[in-house]
């Protein structure tokens, strides 16, 4: 049985993540990438480039000894890779064909239970403000079996990807950056709600949004609000750029300015574009907005203040 990890900054479902084979998310730095896959000679890399990095780690791109086949269909991805070989192919034919050359095994056991123990475990320790992880594991129990969640609270991924809502089993359900820009996620989100409306769709659309990327493409409430759409923002305020602070940090560079974001008023800017918006800073106040919102629709917003916690870029 063969371990299975994401691509660094993967933006889709791309393998279910209660499969008890999957070890989480590629961290998106050579050196790092490469001493995860250390105990293992065969890396095969599907539908997805070798490989996103972001900061400069140096080292190998993977392993000594080890060899890396990559399958996917865009020519450009597999010329441009700088180590293994390539086949150009549609990635379920070729899953399909490497299938009915290996021998059947008995399925393992589902890894779900564990996010739900470790997520109320979080929720349990609660104090304020609440760090993004007591956040998640607050939501997570409260949020609809099916639903759309798209993410730009870029420091805060861990902690996310290790709780119940940030766990996805389904194609079409989650959508993050492939390249670490901000400001994408608003417009995405509204668009992804009006083609949930269009379907006659039930799946409510919840963005996970930091105050920082949330100044980007704001605008974008305005037309959720007249288009009628079911969105769920959560906008988590830590009052700066925590992940350009933690960028800073593994550069060296502790004292970059411009990365504090004091006196900014998200709900009031949510309730000038028409949207419903509202504080919810306590558990009680997080679970009566949340169930209200996802009960309601339209636009709302809800601004929850965590803790300032400059997580390691790279965990």
């Amino acid at each position: 049985m063969a371990p299975v990890w994401n691509a660094p900054f993967c933006e889709l479902t791309a393998f279910p993540q209660d499969h008890a084979l999957y070890q989480g998310e590629l961290p998106p730095a050579k050196g790092i990438l490469s001493s995860l896959l250390a105990e293992h000679d065969l890396v095969i890399v599907i539908g997805a480039p070798v490989f996103r990095y972001y900061p400069w780690v140096p080292g190998d791109f993977i392993p000594k000894g080890a060899s890396l086949i990559q399958v996917i269909d865009d020519p450009y991805e597999a010329a441009k890779s700088p180590v293994g070989d390539a086949l150009i192919s549609n990635s379920r034919l070729a899953l399909q064909g490497m299938l009915e050359l290996m021998q059947h095994k008995k399925p393992l056991k589902n890894g779900r239970k564990n996010r739900k123990q470790e997520s109320n475990q979080t929720q349990a320790s609660a104090t304020y403000p609440l760090t993004a992880a007591q956040v998640f594991a607050l939501l997570s129990p409260l949020t609809a079996e099916e639903y759309v969640l798209v993410n730009e609270s870029p420091s805060n991924v861990p902690d996310f990807h290790k709780s119940e809502i940030g766990t996805f089993t389904k194609p079409n359900t989650y959508y993050f950056s492939s390249s670490g820009c901000l400001g994408w996620a608003m417009p995405t989100s509204v668009g992804l709600a009006l083609a949930e409306q269009h379907k006659g769709s039930k799946r409510p659309v919840i963005l996970i949004i930091g105050d920082g990327s949330f100044q980007y493409s704001v605008q974008a409430i305005w037309s959720a609000v007249q288009q009628k759409t079911h969105l769920i923002i959560i906008a988590l305020r830590n009052e700066e750029y925590a992940i350009l602070k933690a960028f800073a940090r593994l550069e060296n560079l502790p004292s970059v300015p411009g990365l504090d974001l004091p006196g900014l008023d998200l709900v009031s800017i949510a309730k000038g574009y028409g949207a419903q918006a509202h504080h919810a800073n306590t558990i009680e106040e997080i679970s009566e907005q949340y169930a209200q919102a996802l009960n309601t629709e339209g636009v709302t917003l809800i601004q929850i203040s965590i803790e300032k916690t400059i997580h390691p870029l790279l965990n």
